[in-house]
């Protein structure tokens, strides 16, 4: 069976962001991929390949047949530091919140994975987020109550499967990047607000209680309506940290909609209870990743991304701003 670039091919922003951010090994990906995923058929007995999803970064997704006639969903990644161990988590959820994983190849990180065929509990226009928004509130509460039942201590996994990313490696990267900071984000990054950065790496760097797997990127657009339940996690970006990181993203953004003192006090409140964590230390884990989020928008020159997430941090850390 031969597929051929015909059908094996990326939307457009797929392939453009696969290019752009990785490079010559993003290149490579693209050139290697119809041949990668014609093996992955011939392997998994896969036909009936739909049209690639669009609305992602950097993988090929589609939906497909099996040899029993059931759909299911094939992902092959470029495979990044974030997305490395998304077989891994999913081998450990074992369907249980999040879609089943039904096969997964070492060698190219490709994963076949169960079909969930419904809408996104909240659609993501990029930024700013929505889940910040009132109308989203009982939609964030749900997504609180999922992420809460997926986090779970790192159980035995098969051989050959990658190893979970420590949430304190975030910190760590971002101190380096702190230390001799690009004056525009010396701009921007006042001496309080370096203050409340420095205390929160230091007090972060310590886990409060085991370490579990948690996730990176806590948006609701990554909850998809399923059959086998109501809603289902898909996409993980899993690492092991205590369970307030998982509230650090998710915070972020329900802040971007209204970067004020008073809103950020209330989803802090809101989803820190949702999530039963501490809800300083869900502060603090919010504040490291709009202030993350603030170092690559200086990397991109992207102004408008960099006012932004400088609003949002100051909100969070109750400093005033402007």
């Amino acid at each position: 069976m031969s597929l051929g670039r015909n059908v094996v091919s990326l939307p457009v922003e797929v392939e453009s962001t696969v290019r752009e951010v990785f490079g010559a090994a993003g290149v490579r990906w693209i050139d290697e991929l119809p041949g990668v995923v014609e093996g992955l058929a011939g392997q998994w007995g896969l036909s009936g390949f739909s049209a690639p999803f669009g609305g992602g970064t950097h993988a090929y997704v589609v939906t497909c047949r099996r040899v029993d006639g059931s759909t299911v969903v094939l992902k092959v990644p470029m495979v990044d530091e974030e997305n490395v161990a998304e077989a891994t988590a999913l081998h450990v959820y074992d369907g249980d919140g999040a879609v089943r994983l039904l096969d997964f190849d070492r060698g190219s990180g490709a994963m076949l994975l169960e079909w969930a065929p419904g809408a996104e509990l909240l659609v993501q226009p990029g930024f700013p987020s929505l889940e910040g928004r009132p109308e989203n509130a009982e939609k964030v509460a749900l997504a609180c109550s999922l992420y809460r039942r997926l986090r779970r201590p790192l159980t035995e996994v098969p051989a050959g499967y990658p190893s979970l990313p420590v949430a304190d490696d975030l910190i760590a990267g971002l101190r380096t990047r702190l230390e001799d900071p690009d004056p525009r984000l010396g701009e921007v990054l006042s001496r309080p607000l370096r203050e409340v950065v420095d205390h929160w790496c230091a007090e972060l760097a310590i886990p409060d209680g085991p370490l579990l797997i948690v996730n990176r990127d806590t948006h609701l657009g990554n909850i998809l309506g399923a059959e086998r339940e109501p809603w289902l996690l898909i996409d993980p970006k899993p690492c092991l940290g205590e369970a307030a990181f998982d509230a650090g993203f998710l915070l972020m953004i329900q802040v971007q909609s209204n970067p004020s003192r008073a809103h950020a006090d209330s989803v802090v409140a809101s989803t820190a209870a949702g999530l039963d964590v501490d809800p300083e230390r869900a502060r603090g884990w919010a504040l490291i990743r709009a202030v993350e989020e603030m170092t690559w928008a200086v990397e991109d020159q992207d102004a408008e991304m960099l006012a932004l997430h400088t609003a949002v941090a100051y909100a969070l850390a109750d400093l005033p701003f402007g």
